[in-house]
C-alpha cells in the first residue's frame, strides 16, 4: 500500500469513491459527512491539509502501490492533543470492493507506526460500533485493548449509537510489535503535506 496526505488533485478520485461507497459507508458515517459534491470535496481536502499543518489531524489516503491510481481507502488520526495527553482518535474505511483483503489492517498498522514514531504520540483511541465486526477484527488483530462500552457515543446515520472504546499506548505498541508472529517492519514513505 501507499499512504499519503490528500491533494487537491485527488478530489475527482475521492468523489468517485464516496459515490461508489455511499451504501457501504452510510451505516457507519456521522450525519452531515457527505463530501461527494465537488465544493464539499474540495473544502474537505483543503480543511484536511490545514489541520495537518496545525498538528490537529493527520489524514492519509490509501492507494495501491502497484497501481497508484487505485484508491483503496482512508485512514486518519484526529483530535490530536499534545501537552501531557499526547493522544488522538483513529478512524478508517476501505472501499467496498477492497474489503477483506487486509487493507484496513495494513493501513492502520502504518498509521500506528506514524503515530508512535514521527508524531511522538503516546495514545491512540478507536471507537467502534459493536455491530461493525470487520473494524473490531482490525483493532483486535493489531493489539488494541478494549477499555469499555460507551452508551450513545456518536450520532451515526441519525441514531445515537453505542461504541466499544479501544486504545493502544506506545508501550502497548512496542509489546504488540515484538509479540506478533508475522511481524514485519512497516515502511512508511516520507509523509509530507505538500
Amino acid at each position: 500500500l501507499c499512504l499519503r496526505p490528500p491533494r487537491t488533485s485527488d478530489v475527482p478520485v475521492l468523489r468517485a469513491a464516496l459515490r461508489r461507497n455511499t451504501a457501504h459507508l452510510r451505516p457507519f458515517e456521522p450525519e452531515g459527512s457527505d463530501t461527494s459534491k465537488l465544493a464539499a470535496a474540495v473544502a474537505m481536502v483543503e480543511r484536511e491539509r490545514g489541520l495537518w499543518r496545525r498538528d490537529e489531524k493527520y489524514t492519509m489516503l490509501v492507494f495501491s502501490r502497484s497501481t497508484p491510481e487505485t484508491f483503496l481507502g482512508k485512514v486518519a488520526l484526529s483530535g490530536v492533543h499534545r501537552s501531557s495527553f499526547q493522544s488522538c482518535f483513529l478512524g478508517y474505511w476501505v472501499d467496498e470492493a477492497s474489503c477483506n483483503q487486509g487493507i484496513a489492517t495494513e493501513s492502520v498498522a502504518a498509521m500506528l507506526a506514524f503515530a508512535f514514531g514521527p508524531l511522538g504520540l503516546h495514545r491512540v483511541q478507536a471507537a467502534i460500533m459493536p455491530r461493525n465486526a470487520p473494524s473490531l477484527t482490525v483493532v483486535r488483530k493489531l493489539g488494541f485493548r478494549l477499555e469499555g462500552h460507551a452508551k450513545r457515543y456518536l450520532k451515526i446515520a441519525g441514531e445515537w449509537e453505542d461504541h466499544e472504546i479501544f486504545a493502544m499506548t506506545s508501550e502497548d505498541y512496542e509489546t504488540a510489535k515484538s509479540a506478533s508472529v508475522d511481524a514485519r517492519p512497516l515502511v512508511i514513505p516520507a509523509i509530507v503535506a505538500t
